[in-house]
């Protein structure tokens, strides 16, 4: 297991992902092509899969897809806003994706926006 799948811990895959949020493989499917949720692949076998805590009480975390499309927007590859989300930092403190799930995307965002520079 990569340093990335330790640093996440919990992941689901895609037809695991669609079962979470009551949908078909092919809306998942479009919600990463929407960038509303992200994947990689993990695993030896290379199966997409999303970070668990992208999902909560059946639906997508609501402030992940605009803190994704910033983070895209400046340059940043899928597998490293799943870093930067799950990564500890001591100026909030906590990791950036428990302060989306706690209400704080403007704050989060702003962070994100401040990279691209």
């Amino acid at each position: 297991m990569n340093t990335l799948e330790n640093l996440v811990g919990n992941w689901l895959t895609l037809p695991d992902v669609a079962e979470a949020l009551d949908l078909s493989i092919t809306k998942v499917h479009g919600l990463i092509n929407e960038r509303a949720l992200v994947s990689i692949r993990v695993t030896d076998r290379g199966i997409r899969s999303v970070p668990a805590e992208f999902i909560a009480d059946g639906h997508v975390l609501d402030s992940l897809k605009g803190t994704v499309v910033v983070l895209g927007d400046s340059g940043f590859s899928d597998e490293e806003i799943i870093r930067w989300l799950f990564t500890e930092d001591e100026s909030l403190p906590g990791r950036p994706v428990d302060a989306l799930k706690a209400g704080r995307k403007t704050e989060i965002r702003r962070r994100a926006q401040s990279m691209a520079w």
